[in-house]
């Protein structure tokens, strides 16, 4: 198999302050930005990296959803604890920063990992943990 990561998705519940983090903040650039109010999915990612992307989704959007399912997922959007990514860095350091500098929620500044891995992580405005890891 041929496979490669295209792709993931990232709950947003105010798609304005999201956009604003992950372009201005984060640096990504906007490639796609549909729907309107809420209810909008807006694909971001990295410069230079156009098979990557992240999708910035309202989270119950699926008809499938219950309304219990829906105040679930608002509780743990709340507490920060529905959704997450890894992204990595030869530089945590001065990415550390530069994410500071522009105000973003620090959960945790450039930290030696037990398990060998140094890194950082930040929360963005809906919640997710955003980890920033040290390449090596």
């Amino acid at each position: 198999m041929d496979l490669t990561i295209h792709t993931t998705a990232l709950p947003h519940d105010d798609p304005e302050a999201s956009l604003a983090f992950y372009r201005d903040i984060l640096g990504f650039e906007v490639r796609s930005d549909v729907g309107h109010g809420t209810m909008r999915w807006i694909t971001v990612g990295p410069t230079g990296q156009p098979g990557t992307s992240i999708l910035l989704a309202p989270p119950a959007a699926d008809p499938g959803v219950t309304e219990d399912e829906r105040r679930m997922i608002a509780e743990m959007m709340a507490k920060g604890t529905y959704g997450w990514i890894l992204l990595a860095t030869p530089d945590l350091d001065g990415t550390f920063e530069k994410v500071q500098a522009k105000n973003a929620e620090v959960v945790q500044e450039p930290t030696e990992q037990p398990y060998g891995i140094r890194d950082c992580a930040f929360r963005d405005p809906a919640g997710n943990l955003i980890r920033i890891q040290e390449l090596r």
